[in-house]
Protein backbone atom coordinates (compact mmCIF):
# COMPACT_ATOMS: atom_id res chain seq x y z
CA UNK A 1 0.00 0.00 0.00
CA UNK A 2 0.76 3.78 -0.16
CA UNK A 3 3.14 4.84 2.67
CA UNK A 4 4.39 8.45 3.12
CA UNK A 5 6.70 8.27 5.99
CA UNK A 6 8.36 11.78 7.23
CA UNK A 7 11.41 12.33 9.15
CA UNK A 8 13.74 15.12 10.43
CA UNK A 9 11.75 17.03 12.59
CA UNK A 10 12.71 18.44 15.85
CA UNK A 11 14.21 21.25 17.99
CA UNK A 12 15.93 23.45 16.51
CA UNK A 13 16.61 27.74 17.49
CA UNK A 14 15.84 30.12 15.28
CA UNK A 15 17.76 31.30 12.39
CA UNK A 16 18.87 27.36 12.24
CA UNK A 17 18.53 25.02 9.98
CA UNK A 18 16.81 21.40 9.56
CA UNK A 19 16.39 18.73 6.79
CA UNK A 20 13.18 17.26 6.29
CA UNK A 21 12.80 14.05 4.64
CA UNK A 22 9.75 11.72 3.61
CA UNK A 23 10.21 8.35 2.25
CA UNK A 24 7.17 6.94 -0.12
CA UNK A 25 6.78 3.57 -1.15
CA UNK A 26 3.67 1.43 -2.62
CA UNK A 27 3.59 3.52 -6.07
CA UNK A 28 5.25 4.57 -9.06
CA UNK A 29 6.96 7.90 -7.28
CA UNK A 30 8.25 9.31 -10.49
CA UNK A 31 4.71 9.65 -11.91
CA UNK A 32 3.52 11.75 -9.10
CA UNK A 33 4.25 15.43 -7.87
CA UNK A 34 5.15 16.12 -4.26
CA UNK A 35 4.25 18.70 -1.15
CA UNK A 36 5.38 19.76 1.95
CA UNK A 37 2.58 21.25 3.84
CA UNK A 38 1.96 22.52 7.31
CA UNK A 39 -0.10 22.88 10.22
CA UNK A 40 0.66 25.54 13.32
CA UNK A 41 -1.57 25.04 16.00
CA UNK A 42 -5.11 26.70 15.49
CA UNK A 43 -4.31 27.33 12.00
CA UNK A 44 -5.42 25.32 8.66
CA UNK A 45 -2.67 23.04 6.70
CA UNK A 46 -1.03 25.31 4.31
CA UNK A 47 1.30 24.15 1.41
CA UNK A 48 4.81 24.76 2.14
CA UNK A 49 6.60 23.19 -1.32
CA UNK A 50 5.77 21.54 -4.16
CA UNK A 51 8.03 19.88 -6.94
CA UNK A 52 6.68 18.19 -10.11
CA UNK A 53 7.08 14.88 -11.17
CA UNK A 54 10.84 15.10 -12.96
CA UNK A 55 11.72 17.84 -10.32
CA UNK A 56 12.17 20.18 -12.98
CA UNK A 57 9.26 22.70 -11.72
CA UNK A 58 9.23 23.40 -7.53
CA UNK A 59 6.73 26.31 -6.29
CA UNK A 60 7.12 27.44 -2.71
CA UNK A 61 5.00 29.77 -0.25
CA UNK A 62 5.79 33.72 -0.26
CA UNK A 63 6.42 32.59 3.57
CA UNK A 64 9.55 30.57 3.19
CA UNK A 65 10.85 31.87 -0.53
CA UNK A 66 14.85 32.10 -0.05
CA UNK A 67 14.93 30.15 2.94
CA UNK A 68 13.48 26.45 2.08
CA UNK A 69 14.02 24.37 -1.06
CA UNK A 70 12.43 21.11 -2.13
CA UNK A 71 14.18 18.71 -3.99
CA UNK A 72 13.74 15.03 -4.68
CA UNK A 73 15.23 11.90 -6.01
CA UNK A 74 13.60 9.92 -8.03
CA UNK A 75 15.82 6.64 -7.89
CA UNK A 76 15.15 6.64 -4.19
CA UNK A 77 11.85 7.53 -3.69
CA UNK A 78 12.52 9.95 -1.53
CA UNK A 79 11.63 14.17 -1.58
CA UNK A 80 13.53 16.40 0.94
CA UNK A 81 12.98 20.04 2.50
CA UNK A 82 16.07 21.92 3.35
CA UNK A 83 14.78 24.62 5.77
CA UNK A 84 17.05 27.20 6.42
CA UNK A 85 16.57 30.55 8.26
CA UNK A 86 14.37 29.46 10.16
CA UNK A 87 11.82 31.54 12.51
CA UNK A 88 9.38 31.13 14.85
CA UNK A 89 6.49 31.05 12.46
CA UNK A 90 7.67 27.93 10.98
CA UNK A 91 6.53 25.71 13.90
CA UNK A 92 4.25 23.53 12.72
CA UNK A 93 3.70 19.81 12.25
CA UNK A 94 5.07 19.09 8.46
CA UNK A 95 3.21 16.94 6.06
CA UNK A 96 4.67 14.92 2.94
CA UNK A 97 1.93 14.86 0.35
CA UNK A 98 2.06 12.71 -2.87
CA UNK A 99 -0.42 14.00 -5.35
CA UNK A 100 -1.92 13.29 -9.54
CA UNK A 101 -3.55 11.59 -11.80
CA UNK A 102 -3.46 7.83 -12.07
CA UNK A 103 -3.27 6.23 -15.44
CA UNK A 104 -6.90 5.28 -15.48
CA UNK A 105 -7.58 8.84 -14.89
CA UNK A 106 -8.41 8.45 -10.78
CA UNK A 107 -7.29 11.12 -8.59
CA UNK A 108 -3.94 10.04 -6.35
CA UNK A 109 -3.74 11.73 -3.34
CA UNK A 110 -1.71 10.39 0.34
CA UNK A 111 -0.17 12.06 3.51
CA UNK A 112 2.63 10.83 5.71
CA UNK A 113 1.75 10.75 9.40
CA UNK A 114 3.59 14.42 9.80
CA UNK A 115 6.81 15.08 11.47
CA UNK A 116 7.02 18.25 14.22
CA UNK A 117 9.10 21.40 13.56
CA UNK A 118 9.50 23.30 16.79
CA UNK A 119 11.38 26.70 17.27
CA UNK A 120 13.19 26.83 20.80
CA UNK A 121 12.94 30.07 22.57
Amino acid sequence: QVQLVESGGGLVQPGGSLRLSCAASGFTFSRYAMSWYRQAPGKERELVADISEGGGSTKYADSVKGRFTISRDNAKATVNLQMNSLKPEDTAVYYCNAHGTTPFGRRFDYWGQGTQVTMSS
